[in-house]
């Protein structure tokens, strides 16, 4: 065998190894492009703590319920609700009768000549009172429970707003919590756009030794080497902000040691569009509170007529009062007739016959009214509002949902075509430019299809802020 023969020989050998390399690669790339998990490297600030306890593995759920516990806003949504809630029972207590107990000691200044001293009003020097109050309010707002079902509305206004933080909050830790996945995601695939480069350089080199390949082609290899090398920083700088941005809503302590489960793909289907129609109109908060404020508004006139109408406040005392504390008592002003009864009631009642005011209720009236109107109103743009935004995040989540498979077709094609172009460069048939197009389509592919799926998960959050979870 001459010599040219041997080279041939071996030139042969080696494009079937890196023929088989190539081959074996190609599956390993497009199996990380729909794994769920990527390899990510640990942060040299973390290891110590990687070592001394492995580091929580969160769900969206877990996510969610860390949030919940820790966001001000929500928090104060709830606080307000509770408020609200206390609200609710005061008004429900208030056209209640009350009852209260009083215990009074008059002492008045003796003057020596009439043994009710000299104040008059009293019936004795020493003057004791032992009462049990009981009232009653029976006015038309309180026969009327007005304040308490205007009290009852404003509590389900508080809900309904607590609701919306509740479904904002999810929307935000939604985004963070997915936009870590995926840019774990990219930082896997950097990594792996870095190595297929590294293994063209050998490959340029090892031709170029053979003198098959120009040294250009390692020139550009080396040339893509550095860019990929750059692409892995910006990967891992992107990667640990996102990581920064979901630990800042999930921890009080502020701690980065945890890990997150890649589920993009599990993203609850969407029903159909008059499915979601029928839920959002059940449940969408901003339509909710609109009606409640609609309800309030309309309480408010009805309080502010009841303002014209008479109103009755009685008033039952029953107890002692007398010029000693017991059941008999010799009193000052009658010391002839010797102990007599103390225990007795009195009452009171008080009837109010608005009158003039010079125009102060018909004022408030107004006023009442006015506000209605403008409740009314808003309430009708938030329907408006609604089927809008409705039809914007539905069609929102069809769009995403259809350009998935297309993407995922894109990937699996992306990675077939790099296995091809490793081949015909192998054979001489491929330039390195053909080659390096080949691993940046792959590496835009597989970015494109993450940052879809983040973008479909993301829509469905979005929808569930109008109709709640589906």
């Amino acid at each position: 065998m001459s010599h040219r023969q041997k080279i041939n020989a071996a030139v042969w050998r080696l494009a079937g190894t890196l023929l088989g390399l190539a081959s074996s690669l190609s599956p390993a790339l497009a199996q990380s492009a729909t794994s769920p998990e990527f390899p990510a490297r640990v942060p040299a600030n973390q290891t110590a703590a990687l070592t001394q306890s492995p580091p929580p593995t969160l769900t969206l759920l877990d996510a969610l319920d860390r949030a919940q516990r820790i966001d001000p806003q929500f928090q104060s949504a709830v606080s307000n609700a509770r408020l609200a809630h206390q609200d609710r029972l005061q008004s429900r207590a208030a056209p209640l009768p009350s009852l209260s107990g009083s215990s009074q000691y008059f002492n008045t200044q003796g003057n020596g000549l009439i043994p009710t001293g000299r104040f008059v009003t009293q019936d004795g020097v020493h003057v004791y009172r032992e009462w049990g109050v009981l009232r009653q309010d029976l006015s038309p707002g309180v026969l009327a429970r007005t304040d308490y079902k205007r009290a009852a509305a404003a509590e389900v206004i508080s809900q309904t707003k607590a609701e919306k933080a509740r479904l904002a909050l999810a929307l935000t830790v939604t985004k963070a919590y997915y936009g870590l996945a995926v840019a774990q995601r990219k930082y896997a695939t950097a990594q792996l756009g870095l190595d297929q480069a590294n293994r063209f350089v050998a490959l340029g080199q090892t031709l170029e030794t053979q003198r098959t390949k120009p040294h250009s082609d390692v020139v550009r290899f080396q040339l893509q080497q550095s860019t990929e090398e750059k692409s892995v920083r910006e990967a891992t700088l992107a990667m640990e902000n996102a990581r920064l941005d979901l630990a800042m809503l999930l921890f009080r302590d502020f701690d980065e040691n945890f890990e997150i489960v890649d589920d993009l793909r599990v993203a609850p289907p969407v029903p159909s569009f008059s499915e979601i129609r029928v839920m959002a109109e059940a449940r969408d908060p901003d339509l909710r509170v609109a009606t409640g404020a609609v309800r309030v508004a309309s309480l408010n006139v009805s309080m502010a007529r009841q303002a014209f109408l008479p109103s009755i406040k009685v008033e039952v005392d029953y107890g002692i009062e007398a010029s000693c504390v017991g059941l008999r008592c010799i009193e000052a002003i009658d010391l002839g007739n010797g102990p007599a009864p103390t225990l007795g009631y009195y009452m009171t009642a008080v009837l109010n016959l608005p009158v003039w005011d010079w125009g102060v209720r018909k004022s408030k009236l107004r006023q009442a009214e006015i506000k209605h109107d403008q409740a009314n109103l808003e309430l009708s743009a938030a329907q408006r509002q609604l089927v809008k935004n409705l039809h914007a995040a539905y069609n929102e989540t069809q769009t995403a949902l259809a350009h998935l498979d297309t993407l995922r077709s894109a990937a699996d094609l992306a990675a077939e075509n790099l296995r091809l172009n490793i081949s015909r460069y192998q054979a001489g048939e491929a330039t390195a430019l053909e080659l390096v197009d080949a691993l940046n389509s792959l590496t835009q592919a597989r970015d494109a299809l993450d940052d879809g799926e983040l973008r479909y998960r993301v829509a469905v959050a979005n929808l569930q802020t109008f109709t709640g979870s589906f």
